[in-house]
């Protein structure tokens, strides 16, 4: 039996206020991963039938660098965000959720810089 009041025993389990912040980041990279992800689909129907260097062209062009750069980021970020999500719903130990989120944050980021330095490499013609 407690002594403290209802309120007193739910006070400090609210919001932490930081789920607006992620709630906004997916919905905004969703968003941008529209345009993108059509750009990149009709870009690549478009070069059906083509050679490695005609691919390896058109990547080395600033804007298809440029947006290819944008929809690496724009993705990897919405993965971790979406999973990030997926593990603090379904992973209930505070130890393996700490290094769920840990491991798969690394591995995202390592991911994607990879993946945008290989987009950088082509289009600067290393």
């Amino acid at each position: 039996m407690s002594l403290r009041t209802p309120l007193g025993r739910v006070r400090g389990l609210g919001s932490a206020k930081e789920g607006v912040h992620h709630w906004w980041m997916q919905r905004t990279t969703a968003l941008a991963l529209v345009p993108l992800t059509i750009w990149f689909v009709s870009s690549v129907l478009s070069l059906v039938g083509a050679g490695h260097a005609a691919m390896v062209d058109w990547l080395a062009s600033p804007w298809s660098a440029t947006f290819m750069v944008l929809l690496i980021v724009a993705t990897f970020y919405h993965m971790q965000l979406g999973l990030q999500v997926v593990i603090e719903d379904y992973v209930h130990n505070e130890g393996a959720k700490f290094a769920s989120l840990l491991v798969m944050k690394g591995v995202t980021f390592v991911l994607g810089l990879v993946a945008v330095l290989s987009v950088l490499k082509i289009a600067l013609g290393g």
